[in-house]
């Protein structure tokens, strides 16, 4: 056999290799996409069977919507509250436990618990524990002598309990994430700094812990931002985007317009829109920090 024969046989192999995963992605990703897109230039719904082109319509009228700014803002504004304790508590959490030499295995299942739960499930349990009447966080608060908080009822605290329970279940796994490159980095960089005087922790961490930590911290960040801007399954199981549209975020809105309102060109308008923003988001994100990688 020849070698340009070899070759050919060695390309075809390759080929045929990653011919499944190619009709997997898509057939899940790539063709649903196109459907959506196109869907959302048409005015389809499901009571209907009868539709039209309708162009950029959906689009047009989606910059006109109130609800859409709303629920585009508090998006936002739910994702400023969730993305620096996701990111910052996790680092901590993991340096902490990196130091332990004791119980370092039985911490690191304890904070990766959360992640094993089921969120829907668990967002039943936080209900009953910010329960503004019975709930044990206000009857602990009003122990103290502080006022309980109504933290489902109050439209100025709603997406800070939604943070807070998104933050519970995620820093296990940033944490272990966080964990695997700190367990990467040589010693001998920790040596090497301590012999030029970078003795103190807050050095050892600046000069090689940070700068080491970069390709970890990159993708923790881009994931934990597509997170915030996914999140629906505790606002549709505990305020269903109450109260007075306060924790109506951008995937819920996109639910509403589709199954409950039936209008599925204008939610699949509202879909696409979702996608171009974290793909912007993550893009930026990843544009932006990768510049201060170190690989």
């Amino acid at each position: 056999m020849t070698s340009s024969t070899l070759q050919c046989a060695q390309t075809r192999l390759a080929y045929w290799l990653v011919l499944p995963a190619t009709v997997l992605i898509l057939a899940i990703y790539i063709i649903p996409i196109l459907f959506v897109f196109a869907a959302s230039l048409t005015d389809y719904t499901l009571v209907s069977d009868y539709y039209e082109f309708v162009g950029i319509e959906n689009y047009r009228k989606m910059f006109e919507d109130e609800a859409f700014a709303n629920a585009l803002g508090n998006t936002f504004f739910y994702a400023l509250l969730f993305l620096p304790g996701a990111f910052i508590i996790s680092l901590v959490l993991a340096i902490a436990i990196q130091e332990q030499k004791q119980f370092r295995s039985l911490l690191e299942v304890l904070y990766f618990l959360p992640v094993t739960s089921t969120l829907a499930a668990m967002a039943l349990v936080w209900a009953a524990l910010m329960d503004s009447g019975q709930g044990v966080i206000n009857g602990t608060l009003e122990t103290f002598g502080i006022p309980g908080v109504n933290w489902f009822g109050n439209e100025n605290v709603v997406l800070y309990s939604l943070a807070i329970i998104s933050l519970w279940s995620i820093i296990g796994f940033n944490m272990v994430l966080f964990l695997a490159g700190l367990t990467a980095i040589p010693q001998n960089l920790y040596e090497a700094a301590a012999m030029d005087g970078a003795d103190h922790p807050i050095d050892k961490f600046f000069r090689v812990t940070w700068p080491m930590l970069g390709p970890t911290a990159m993708f923790v960040a881009v994931t934990s931002s597509i997170t915030a801007f996914k999140l629906f399954d505790t606002v549709a199981i505990l305020t269903q985007g109450g109260p007075d549209r306060a924790s109506e975020v951008f995937l819920y809105l996109a639910f509403l317009e589709g199954f409950e309102y039936f209008n599925m060109g204008y939610s699949a308008a509202l879909s696409l829109f979702f996608l171009v923003i974290i793909f912007i988001f993550a893009l930026i994100q990843a544009l932006f920090t990768d510049r201060n990688v170190h690989y």
